[in-house]
C-alpha cells in the first residue's frame, strides 16, 4: 500500500486512517498535535466530540486549499477499528464529510453490484464526465458510499434505483456475496474503503436507466469480453467485477 511515505493517523487513542507528507505538512499549523517519522496524533485528552470538530475545521480549510475536491455535503461514519484492523461496526465513533475519507486516510464503506443476465451477459455503466473521482471510467451495474447511518441492504436498494433505475421488485433478489478491502494511494489521498458485493440477475427485456446524472451510458458486455476491458474499469468496479467472474471458472 505504502507506494508513498505513509503516517499512521491517530485520534481517541485509535489508529483511524493515513497521512500523507502533503497533508501533514498542512496540518502542521494546527494545535493539539504530535508528529513522528512514523505517526500523526491528535491530543488523547480530546474527546470524541472535540476531534469531530478538529477534523471538520481542517478539512474545511483543506477544501479552501485545494486539498479537497468534490465535496458532497454528505456525511460517513467513522468506526473504531477491531484488534484485527476491520471496522467494529457496533461501535460508531463520529461522522465526517465523505470528501474528506481521502485525505485523512479513513476506511470508508461501499456497495457494488454486478447486474447479469441469463444469456451470459454484464451490465457495465460508464461515469459521468462531472464525476469528481475516476470521471469517464467503466463501473458496475450501481456502486456507491455508505452514508452515516445508513444500512448496508438500504444503501444497495438505493443505489440500484438512483444509478440504474431498477425497481424494488427486481432490487430486492440481489445476492450478497461478501466484502473486499481495497486500499491504495490515489492523488488525493489513500483510499481505505471495504466494498460490499451484491450479484442481480436482471430480466433480459431490462434496460438500465441513470436517473442521478452519475452515468453517461450503460453497455451490456458479454462473460467472455470483460477481461479485455478491465483496464478502463475503476480499480474497485475492477476488483468486484473480478470477484464475479471467478465464480465463472
Amino acid at each position: 500500500m505504502q507506494t508513498t511515505p505513509l503516517r499512521r493517523f491517530i485520534a481517541l487513542d485509535q489508529p483511524l486512517g493515513w497521512l500523507e507528507d502533503i497533508s501533514v505538512q498542512f496540518l502542521s499549523q494546527y494545535e493539539a498535535i504530535c508528529i513522528t517519522p512514523d505517526s500523526f496524533t491528535l491530543d488523547p485528552q480530546l474527546n470524541t466530540q472535540e476531534v469531530a470538530a478538529w477534523l471538520y475545521k481542517a478539512a474545511l480549510d483543506m477544501r479552501a486549499a485545494g486539498l479537497i475536491k468534490g465535496w458532497r455535503n454528505e456525511n460517513y461514519s467513522v468506526f473504531s477499528p477491531t484488534p484485527e484492523g476491520d471496522l467494529d461496526l457496533s461501535h460508531p465513533l463520529f461522522e465526517l464529510e465523505r470528501a474528506a475519507f481521502r485525505r485523512f486516510g479513513l476506511t470508508s464503506r461501499a456497495v457494488h453490484i454486478n447486474g447479469y443476465t441469463s444469456a451470459g451477459e454484464l451490465w457495465i455503466g460508464q461515469r459521468a464526465s462531472s464525476k469528481a473521482t475516476d470521471p469517464n471510467r467503466l463501473d458496475n451495474l450501481a456502486a456507491g458510499g455508505i452514508s452515516a447511518g445508513e444500512a448496508i441492504w438500504d444503501c444497495m436498494i438505493r443505489e440500484l434505483a438512483e444509478e440504474a433505475g431498477v425497481p424494488l421488485w427486481i432490487a430486492q433478489n440481489a445476492s450478497y456475496q461478501g466484502s473486499i478491502r481495497s486500499t491504495r494511494v490515489e492523488a488525493d489521498g489513500t483510499q481505505d474503503e471495504i466494498l460490499y458485493i451484491y450479484d442481480l440477475l436482471l430480466p433480459q427485456d431490462f434496460v438500465p436507466n441513470n436517473r442521478d446524472g452519475e452515468v453517461a451510458e450503460f453497455r451490456l458486455y458479454p462473460f467472455a469480453a470483460i477481461d479485455a476491458a478491465l483496464v478502463h474499469f475503476t480499480a474497485d468496479a475492477a476488483l468486484v467485477t473480478q470477484s464475479f467472474l471467478k465464480q465463472l471458472r
